[in-house]
């Protein structure tokens, strides 16, 4: 019983861990507009690259420049 206790107990951490580590939708706009020094955010959309959940936001920039910024939905990486 124990055992499955201990188990029971670390899947939750687990899955508890991996949630908190999403980049929300709005946390992707943030890091977009940080990444371009305040644009506008357009769109963000959610799509699979190499097997990573990542976050493409459109952001138009202050000399009206769109420019797409993805963001790593696991670690919050902007590229």
């Amino acid at each position: 019983m124990k055992a499955l206790l201990k188990v029971l107990l670390c899947t939750a951490c687990l899955l508890a861990g991996s949630a908190y580590a999403a980049v929300s939708r709005d946390d992707a706009a943030t890091l977009a507009q940080k990444k371009t020094n305040g644009g506008r955010v357009m769109s963000v959309e959610k799509f699979v690259e190499g097997g990573n959940n990542v976050w493409r936001v459109k952001v138009l920039t202050s000399s009206g420049e769109v420019r797409a910024v993805f963001v790593d939905e696991a670690t919050g990486k902007t590229y």
